[in-house]
């Protein structure tokens, strides 16, 4: 039925007011607004509603700002505090589904008081990269993935789902209205971050009658602005990041402000971040804000590399699900990459503190690592449990030869230095 509904409304013409304007011309920007509303998708015979309308890309409003911002040196970028020139915000109303998107000068929301994101925590959000090569051509890194995952932690906690593709489109328009605001520098990139709020001005707890998607965006250097350094951990038996059966596998901000109490007290004894822990056994779920993997020396001379599963307490990362498929593409010969060991075994099994600490003291304990949008791969060198720490090989440059392989693997296909099909071209989209 749902795939019927989905045909019946791409097959709705939407219709035309006839108004045309256009939008201020910047250089090579030149934009044609046409205002026309979809329909929702009826039923034939009985002329009742069936579907509300879904995000349309092509029913894009571009106004550009006439004020534009004077992009600061590279060197000067701070993450997250230097935002571009523009926003996209597309409304939503359970009675008239999706409206027009809007590309327009960033700037605050207008929101109220009364908003149900500020008292119930209604939002979620997502975090991925574009990135521009010397020749002109921007891409972004399997955004199909943030999309997948963004609509399931949207109807996790009742808000709107939508179509990723159109989504896609969306912020590929929007990357390009911005494009100048990517570095070219080595190593540097556009962060976006799509977020979903509930705006329904009424207090109660309950589905929300409105939500907002909005999408900024901020040019970011390397995580590690003066070179690679490894993290130290303090594994932690005090808080829990997420139990089973909660909300830890989603993408929503509840998830996040609790964190912050833990990672002080980590960072007062003298760890960057936690390893957070759950249950009795002490299993290993994440690293802060990022998944977790380690590798283990075998006593066949082979390399198990080793991730804790998802299940409902371990976020799906991109990144993570990146390294997976790169380190079984190498160990099934498909794809060798260079700098991994020929004999590689990859698990998603669980992993507990035990495991650590009998590898530590028999010296079959490789790596640690961490995954993540930010800073793809961050290497552990040593992690902080009851009392002692376990301290973790890192190579000469702070990083061993799995997640240097994966930084380099996962950086080429990014830049496009690598061609694949995880990298995404946005210049193509019309804007």
């Amino acid at each position: 039925m749902s795939a019927l509904r989905t045909s019946l409304a791409r097959l709705s013409a939407p219709r035309w007011s006839g108004a045309v304007s256009r939008a201020r011309v910047l250089p090579a920007v030149r934009t044609q607004i046409r205002t026309y509303k979809a329909d929702p998708a009826r039923d034939a015979m009985t002329g009742e509603i069936i579907q509300l309308p879904d995000i349309d890309s092509n029913l894009t409003k571009i106004t550009l700002t006439d004020s534009p911002k004077k992009r600061p040196a590279s060197s000067k970028l701070v993450f997250g505090h230097t935002f571009t020139d523009h926003m996209l915000t597309i409304p939503w109303n359970s009675a008239t589904g999706w409206a027009n998107p809007e590309i327009r000068p960033y700037g605050p929301l207008d929101l109220d008081p009364s908003c149900t994101v500020f008292h119930y925590a209604f939002t979620l959000f997502e975090g991925m990269k574009a990135y521009r090569n010397a020749d002109g051509t921007v891409r972004l890194f399997r955004p199909d993935k943030n999309m997948a995952r963004m609509n399931r932690s949207a109807a996790r906690i009742a808000l709107p789902t939508f179509d990723g593709a159109e989504l896609t489109e969306l912020i590929k328009k929007l990357v390009m209205v911005d494009k100048d605001w990517i570095p070219q520098d080595k190593g540097f990139s556009l962060y976006i971050r799509p977020t979903l709020i509930a705006t329904q001005k009424a207090l109660g707890v309950g589905p929300s009658s409105d939500a907002l998607l909005f999408v900024i965006c901020c040019p970011v250097g390397p995580y590690y602005a003066s070179g690679f350094k490894p993290v130290q951990l303090l594994a932690t038996t005090k808080y829990v990041r997420a139990t089973p059966g909660g909300t830890g596998s989603y993408k929503l901000g509840a998830n996040y402000a609790p964190g912050i109490v833990p990672q002080k007290e980590a960072m007062a004894e003298g760890y960057s971040q936690n390893l957070w822990l759950l249950g009795d056994e002490h299993a290993l779920t994440e690293v802060g804000t990022m998944n977790l993997f380690v590798a283990f020396k075998q006593a066949d001379g082979s390399v198990e590399l080793c991730t804790p599963p998802l299940d409902d307490v371990v976020l799906p990362g991109v990144t993570r699900d990146s390294v997976l498929e790169v380190a079984r593409d190498h160990a099934s010969g498909k794809t060798p990459i260079p700098g991994l060991p020929a004999d590689i075994k990859v698990s998603e099994r669980k992993l507990i503190m035990k495991d650590l600490v009998d590898a530590e003291k028999n010296g079959t304990l490789l790596e640690v690592f961490g995954t993540g949008t930010a800073a793809i791969i961050s290497s552990v060198d040593k992690i902080g449990y009851e009392g002692r720490d376990l301290i973790i090989p890192t190579g000469p440059a702070g990083m061993g030869a799995i997640s240097k392989a994966m930084l380099d693997r996962i950086v080429g296909i990014q830049t496009g230095e690598i061609e694949h099909e995880w990298s995404v071209v946005a210049n193509d989209v019309k804007i």
